[in-house]
């Protein structure tokens, strides 16, 4: 984040660690307010639902940032792999998009043997991955 912890958390009655820790905690995990309070009680940390949730404003796009960052990027070459799946009698289609690195950037489950292949892969351009 640009600041040193020093800075950013200077003022705040709780150690850089446990801020930012409770701030991980809430993005990563999609936990509330509520059940972090009682994971960092069951710690022997007493921090309110609402002072969590005044870190979150305060630090959070920081840290959402951070882990959009952190996440794989995407290979500029792929590859198509089908596989047929029997279901009580019944035949299924399963694409998947992977890149070069094994990522799986996309999929399509379907009953028909073509749907996924003239419409779901090469239709639609791949998104940019920032």
């Amino acid at each position: 984040m640009g600041m040193k912890n020093s800075q950013l958390y200077c003022g705040f009655r709780f150690p850089a660690e446990i801020i930012s820790h409770v701030v991980w905690l809430y993005f990563r995990f999609s936990l509330s307010f509520r059940d972090i309070e009682e994971l960092m009680a069951s710690r022997g940390i007493i921090v309110t639902y609402e002072t969590i949730r005044q870190w979150t404003l305060k630090f959070g796009q920081g840290y959402a940032n951070e882990l959009r960052r952190r996440q794989p990027q995407r290979g500029d070459k792929w590859h198509l792999d089908e596989v047929v799946l029997t279901i009580k009698g019944k035949h299924y289609y399963l694409w998947r998009a992977v890149d070069q690195n094994g990522h799986v950037n996309r999929h399509e489950f379907s009953r028909h043997s073509q749907a996924a292949g003239n419409t779901a892969f090469h239709i639609r351009p791949a998104t940019s991955h920032c």
